[in-house]
């Protein structure tokens, strides 16, 4: 299983924030297992931390904007979006004013430094959540849309379309997280040149320049109106009638507009808290509605915290019922696990189905038969076993007893025709021959029984 990531060392970058124009300097840290993204003021009394989550996020005017007890952060999509794509789970990151810097408006410079420090495996396993069926979200009134489906893994497709000449409408697609370095990271966040003056007047974009964004020429208007704003903008006036971009630097793709949409998006989906494998398919998102889905994706995480484990019915088994047999002293009727579809170091996924043939439904509920909870427990049991059993050699030797049951919960009725599929994992490394787990029984995408088991493994044959 894939191991959470953080950063090897510190880094710091330095630069003006694209609505405040202050010099900022931005440092990301490593932290621990489990920490998750969270940003630190180091210029306010306390240093107040914000955990960097979809819930916290105030205002999508132009940026993204977390804020909590009337602590304020903007503008933190780009090195979001750099953390996320390089797979770095586990981030302190501390800022001396109230947005990060804009640097070239675009995620390079963060993944630069990223690449440069390097990162570190920790102990923790990374805790994906697994997109199992279409889940969408849509706003009407502005034609955005954002849908996520089932895939291996995370990627995503952006349409962008505008009332523009210029980039009427643009795609942009990532297959792979990989390249996220060589195909998204340099794309710049870019304005209309009619954009301008309210962003002016709402108090916006007072760092903002052709160093950090692509400014876009696309409605013609009159020539001392576009000679006040070039001398707002800093630069030499130009012909009112040439329309196109705006540019100290060429663009690096032609849908460079739509690639920085891309960025965008995997910067607000950052704030979900855990890593998704599913394909995004965002058309005009931006950031209320990208926000907006990683709301409803963190409410559908808590109704799924514990989600069952995928069950290909094609596969060959890892263990099948005769090397079960082999591990386990138990036979008919009460060996309850009948094969084993996945182990790793610390878990093992078994899988029983249930008919109606089972010796204890001719006593239990006869007229409505239901697995007694004690046996879907000794499933959960064998199935404990069998993973403990698998970290040592000659496991046919061996014999495991559990010392012990705690936690034990009954959420729904298993009956004849369902199929069983547990989850047991490792809660600490095995030590004297002791081991402690927790297990959960699954039918179809509900749990409907767990505990937590302490075992002890004896050699006796």
């Amino acid at each position: 299983m894939l191991k959470q990531k953080t950063l090897k060392d510190s880094f710091s970058l330095s630069g003006k924030g694209l609505h405040t124009g202050l010099d900022l300097t931005v440092t990301f840290n490593p932290a621990p297992d489990n920490h998750g993204y969270k940003i630190q003021r180091t210029d306010l009394e306390g240093q107040p931390i914000i955990d960097a989550v979809a819930d916290n996020v105030t205002e999508t005017t132009r940026g993204t904007v977390l804020s909590k007890n009337g602590v304020k952060i903007s503008t933190v999509e780009h090195g979001m979006a750099a953390l996320y794509a390089l797979g770095i789970d586990n981030c302190l990151i501390q800022v001396n004013g109230p947005e990060f810097p804009i640097l070239d408006g675009s995620a390079q410079y963060y993944v630069n430094e990223i690449e440069r420090v390097g990162t570190v495996e920790q102990s923790a396993v990374k805790d994906f959540y697994i997109i199992k069926s279409k889940i969408e979200f849509r706003d009407d009134a502005t034609g955005s849309s954002i849908i996520v489906l089932p895939d291996e893994n995370f990627s995503l497709n952006v349409l962008v379309s505008y009332d523009s000449t210029i980039i009427p409408n643009q795609f942009a697609t990532l297959e792979d997280m990989a390249k996220f370095k060589d195909e998204v990271a340099a794309s710049r966040t870019f304005v209309f040149v009619r954009e301008i003056e309210p962003l002016l007047q709402a108090g916006l974009i007072k760092g903002g320049d052709l160093d950090n964004a692509i400014v876009i020429y696309e409605r013609e208007m009159p020539q001392d109106a576009y000679d006040k704003l070039a001398d707002v903008m800093g630069v030499p006036h130009m012909d009112a009638k040439q329309l196109g971009y705006i540019n100290h630097k060429p663009l690096v793709w032609p849908n460079e507009c739509a690639r920085h949409k891309l960025l965008d998006v995997i910067g607000d989906l950052a704030l979900i808290g855990k890593p998704i494998k599913g394909r995004i398919i965002a058309t005009r998102p931006g950031h209320t509605i990208n926000n907006k889905f990683a709301r409803q994706m963190r409410k559908e995480i808590r109704l799924h915290e514990i989600q069952a484990p995928t069950y290909d019915c094609n596969r060959e088994p890892i263990m099948d019922v005769n090397r079960i047999r082999e591990l386990l002293p138990h036979r008919y009727p009460f060996q309850l696990v009948d094969k084993v579809i996945e182990i790793g170091a610390n878990y093992i996924v078994g899988v029983k189905n249930v008919t109606a043939n089972e010796p204890f439904f001719q006593g239990h509920f006869p007229q409505e038969p239901v697995m007694p909870g004690v046996l879907q427990v000794e499933a959960m049991a064998q199935t404990g076993g069998l993973l403990v059993l698998n970290s040592v050699d000659e496991p046919e030797r061996y014999s495991t007893y559990f010392m012990k049951i705690d936690g034990v919960k009954f959420r729904q009725k298993v009956v004849p025709g369902d199929t069983l599929i547990f989850r047991v994992e490792l809660l600490a490394p095995i030590r004297r021959g002791i081991s402690t787990m927790k297990g959960y029984v699954f039918v179809g995408e509900k749990v409907v029984c767990e505990a937590e088991f302490m075992a002890q493994i004896v050699k006796n044959k």
